[in-house]
């Protein structure tokens, strides 16, 4: 498995991205600075999404702001479901609960 390396900070993405709008290539810019050509060119994917400015090559694409927010509503949709999940639980268990106390008090 390929070692995980810390992020680039993002001082170095905005630099890559300006240098590949100014006519540079990302695979220059790679050899030049020690990353790959491909997350190069995913930077600038992700530049121009941001900026509304969406390559061909990709369609339908999240700016990161949006795709922040999608991350949380899942996360927020996640708890709401197991919070539902719980009360059906419990609401079962006191609903069997409540059938076997009125069972019991009507054979006295």
């Amino acid at each position: 498995m390929p070692k995980s390396r810390p992020p680039y900070p993002a001082e170095f993405r905005q630099q890559m991205i300006e240098l590949v709008q100014a006519g540079k290539t990302p695979a220059q810019l790679a050899r030049e600075f020690g990353c790959t050509a491909q997350t190069i060119a995913n930077w600038v994917g992700q530049a121009a999404t941001d900026a509304r400015r969406k390559p061909p090559t990709v369609k339908d694409a999240l700016s990161t702001v949006e795709r922040e927010e999608l991350a949380r509503l899942r996360r927020q949709v996640r708890q709401l479901q197991m919070e539902r999940d719980i009360l059906a639980k419990a609401t079962a268990w006191f609903a069997g609960n409540s059938d076997a106390t009125s069972k019991t008090s009507t054979k006295s």
